[in-house]
């Protein structure tokens, strides 16, 4: 059976997207075990010193000058679990629970936590025999790590909360034992070490970029379909222009552009003796909106590369200089700020998208094409809502990529004085994306009608085989119809990549890795 190795510190931007799309077993590279079990053995060590160390022999947070003795170690962190889990609101989807259970392996993996091998085990476990515990989405403020959702998570591994198997939610202890899963007794730390930590949130964030990151790659083809419905120029597409700038996104989207258009009939037939001297922003100004957008999704993803390979608890293990140290590792500020990221990148393609769409179905711009895209406009209202629900979306994306990073509140009895609120910054993002999407299904819908308004003209070859591959399901709008599955479906045409596919090559380079 094939499965995934996870080699802590080293991971990529591609090994994690194959981690979030996984549903079969994952696993720590052998190589991190004796790290693991030297940091396990000193945390043994420094239980039965004498000595107050934090969350080995103390309490928690506020209480962290209560000292407990060694007798009450395992009930110490059963109680840490069982009174952290108190998450609310919807469940989270099992592919995030699942990437997080990951990247809380990937933590461990570093060999700084203090964990026994046998918690290696039973996450891993989990991940291959189908446990997944149900964690609500809300209650994580971003610091001190994710506590409730992560505690959710550990809940499960001591055979208590809920979780999900063969398709049945049942409770932790009935899921492992169906699966044939001992439960977990926690030793000194190891409670605190599974709840500490970022991965709720790094889980959400990495899930929302590249969903992000595939809505960019489909805005550069829809955008060059709507630049030949409105029969636009491809100068402001000219390489030096944005050489003379030297953004990356700027001078890839364009290449994009130019690849994708090159051919076309429709563009040769306006170049000499245009009327219009220049085309709206919407348009002209595609490369530095997108390419602006495709950068800050670059950094974001730079910051999250090395926080899903991070250690992220408290307090940490360092064998190499023999210490247990308290630190600060758990607070997500900058998952919260790529998030933060993330979320303007995800607003900024939609506005400019939705700009496109109301240039198509207004007559006084669309350069002769007929109101609304309806061959019998009048009778029939043709694309006049479906640009008003764009409109709608754009504005909700808009509200909520305003920052999430900004908004600290103090926690703990002031002891936690300042988080991040990181969670609920990258757990929106889904959302964003699908209202991008949604938009982007529409500009799709109105760009492919515009093109065909233009025959006997021909688009480029590649921007005819992503409307062949549309009118394969969605036939044109000869008149007025049901509306609502015609977007649906041109959004899943969107989000399962068959229209990046269509162009054969995608127009944008990869995401890419740390330099």
């Amino acid at each position: 059976m094939t499965h995934i190795i996870l080699h802590p510190g080293q991971m990529k931007l591609a090994q994690l997207e194959e981690i979030l799309n996984s549903t079969g077993a994952i696993r720590l590279a052998a190589s991190a075990k004796a790290g693991i079990i030297e940091a396990a053995e000193k945390i043994h060590l420094a239980a039965n010193s004498g000595n107050a160390i934090y969350g080995v022999n103390t309490g928690f947070g506020k209480l962290a000058s209560v000292k407990i003795p060694g007798s009450d170690t395992a009930k110490l962190q059963r109680n840490l679990i069982l009174s952290h889990a108190c998450g609310v609101g919807e469940k989270t989807e099992t592919g995030i629970v699942r990437f997080m259970m990951a990247l809380k392996l990937l933590s461990l993996g570093r060999g700084a936590s203090g964990v026994r091998w046998q918690i290696i085990e039973i996450i891993e476990a989990m991940l291959e025999k189908g446990v997944t515990p149900v964690v609500p989405t809300q209650g994580s403020v971003g610091a001190s790590g994710d506590l409730a959702p992560l505690a959710h998570m550990a809940a499960v591994m001591i055979g208590e909360g809920e979780a999900e198997y063969n398709g049945r939610t049942m409770t932790g202890g009935e899921a492992l034992h169906a699966a044939d899963i001992k439960p977990v007794e926690l030793a000194a730390k190891e409670g605190l070490a599974l709840i500490n930590g970022t991965q709720f949130s790094c889980a959400c964030a990495l899930a929302g970029l590249f969903y992000a990151w595939a809505n960019a790659e489909n805005c550069t083809v829809t955008a060059s379909l709507s630049t030949d419905a409105i029969m636009g120029s491809t100068a402001p597409l000219q390489p030096e222009i944005h050489e003379l700038r030297g953004h990356r996104g700027q001078i890839e989207v364009a290449a994009g552009m130019r690849a994708l258009m090159a051919g076309s009939q429709i563009r040769e037939s306006h170049r000499d003796e245009d009327a219009r001297v220049q085309d709206p922003y919407c348009i002209r100004c595609q490369p530095q909106v997108s390419g602006a957008c495709i950068d800050l999704l670059r950094q974001a993803a730079r910051t999250l590369q090395i926080e899903a390979n991070a250690a992220t608890d408290n307090p940490l293990v360092l064998v190499s200089v023999d210490k247990i140290v308290s630190g600060g590792n758990f607070h997500a500020e900058p998952v919260a700020f790529a998030a933060d990221q993330i979320a303007l990148a995800i607003a900024e393609i939609g506005a400019i998208s939705q700009r496109r769409i109301a240039l198509m179905v207004d007559p006084n711009l669309s350069f002769d094409l007929p109101p609304f895209l309806s061959p019998d406009p009048g009778l029939n209202s043709g694309f006049m809502i479906a640009e008003v629900t764009t409109a709608a979306l754009m504005s909700e994306n808009k509200h909520l990529a305003n920052p999430c990073s900004t908004d600290s509140t103090p926690t703990s009895a002031n002891q936690e004085d300042h988080v991040s609120m990181a969670a609920h910054g990258a757990r929106r993002l889904m959302r964003m994306n699908d209202n991008l999407t949604n938009i982007l299904a529409v500009e799709l819908l109105c760009s492919v009608q515009g093109i065909e308004f233009r025959a006997p003209l021909k688009t480029s070859a590649p921007l005819a085989a992503v409307m062949e591959n549309v009118r394969r399901t969605i036939p044109s709008l000869s008149e007025d119809r049901y509306m609502a599955p015609d977007i649906a479906s041109a959004a899943t045409l969107i989000k399962s990549g068959q229209i990046v596919a269509s162009c054969e090559k995608s127009p944008l380079d990869a995401l890419g890795d740390l330099q």
